[in-house]
């Protein structure tokens, strides 16, 4: 009953009662008009931030291959926030139909491409695998890898070091260096030999020292190696999409079976519309 006009004054419960059941009866959709928008590029950072991860995880997983694991982690603890995030903090989003996710999917296929390529680059070029199994499967007699540390190292003779070149002794403390104190050789990483006599009289043209057979049989090994690797994980990738398809054959019949009904129907609305267009035309005499 209204108290309008009377003089008297609500109790502070009774308001309080009645502003709670008032907001009780609000209906959901009005609730969500007072919480945040979605903004106009809608899940565009979402799935911006999905696509840079995917990229992460997989461009660079030979060079860190717990990315995937700390990767997992963190969407199971995103979903739940992102729950939290759409059903508490913003509007509820106006409904519209979607196909597919659209241009991502080819970002994300661009992506794994790429990442292919990368990884193998990275096992061929910047670890010990392809070297190993060259020395394993060429150089040694066992197919082992004992004496694998000095087939990776070249002879440097110190009798061919410039004046220019040469370590300077009055920067070294404590005692002689080894390199003065009667070594003729020092080994540095890398497949080069030798030609002619040690010694700077001889020629000091960085030319002498050239690159073996064996490093051109080791870069042979990791270009074979890519295109192996990349045709092989692309194989699985064909084999696994066609194994596992975007759509069950059950959605795919359903679909049809929509198709057809919907065509049917077009097709009784046009002969129903034309039969009664017919019947509507008057019958003309001819003179």
């Amino acid at each position: 009953q209204s108290t309008w006009g009377t003089g008297k004054k609500r109790s502070p419960d009774l308001e309080q009662g009645d502003n709670k059941t008032a907001v009780d009866a609000v209906p959901q959709w009005e609730k969500d008009y007072f919480e945040g928008e979605e903004g106009a590029l809608g899940l565009f950072s979402e799935y911006l931030e999905m696509v840079i991860q995917f990229g992460f995880i997989t461009i660079f997983v030979a060079a860190f291959p717990l990315a995937p694991v700390f990767a997992f982690l963190n969407n199971i603890v995103e979903i739940r926030l992102d729950a939290y995030k759409f059903t508490t903090q913003l509007r509820r989003p106006v409904p519209a139909r979607a196909q597919d996710i659209g241009a991502w999917f080819s970002i994300l296929n661009g992506i794994a491409a790429i990442s292919v390529l990368t990884n193998a680059f990275i096992v061929a070029f910047t670890s010990e695998f392809i070297p190993k199994q060259v020395y394993k499967y060429s150089v040694s007699s066992n197919s082992d890898l004992v004496g694998y540390t000095a087939f990776t190292l070249s002879r440097f003779y110190v009798a061919d070091f410039s004046a220019e070149q040469a370590p300077d002794r009055s920067l070294t403390k404590g005692p002689e260096p080894a390199i003065y104190n009667g070594s003729q050789v020092c080994m540095f990483r890398g497949h080069y030999s030798h030609k002619g006599k040690p010694g700077v009289e001889n020629g000091t043209d960085e030319s002498i020292y050239s690159v073996e057979q064996t490093y051109w049989h080791i870069l042979a090994s990791a270009l074979a190696f890519i295109i192996a690797f990349e045709h092989l994980v692309f194989f699985i990738k064909f084999l696994v999409a066609y194994w596992i398809p975007d759509m069950t054959s059950e959605v795919q019949d359903q679909m049809r079976r929509e198709q057809f009904l919907q065509r049917e129907a077009l097709y009784k609305a046009e002969t129903k519309r034309s039969l009664h267009s017919s019947q509507d035309l008057e019958p003309v005499q001819l003179p």
